[in-house]
């Protein structure tokens, strides 16, 4: 069952940042994911969204396999890069496996 990993962290553009970007993004396309918001300024309109927060969505084929991807040695490169990563929110979830009537 297809699985999204959802994550929300502030809006940097340092060397670090586009560094992670880049290391991410190679483990992410390794492990089967793929990008489908990527750095977005949400439009909330119920509830508030932090200023200057983006938003990223991420798909992959499983839970399994994005968990796989978490832990991997390829991500734990892009995460070693950052310093500031205690802020950022990031989220596991499932897919439905078919529509709902």
């Amino acid at each position: 069952m297809t699985a999204y990993v959802i994550a929300e962290a502030k809006h940097l553009d340092t060397p670090e940042v586009r560094r992670y970007r880049e290391l991410a993004q190679a483990s992410i396309a390794l492990y089967g994911g793929r990008y489908l918001v990527r750095g977005a300024l949400p439009d909330a309109l119920e509830g508030d969204w932090p200023d200057g927060n983006r938003m990223t969505v991420i798909e992959f084929p499983s839970l399994e396999q994005a968990k796989t991807w978490y832990a991997s040695p390829e991500y734990e490169q892009a995460r070693a890069t950052r310093s500031d990563l205690s802020g950022r929110r990031m989220l596991f979830i499932e897919g439905l496996a078919q529509q709902p009537d």
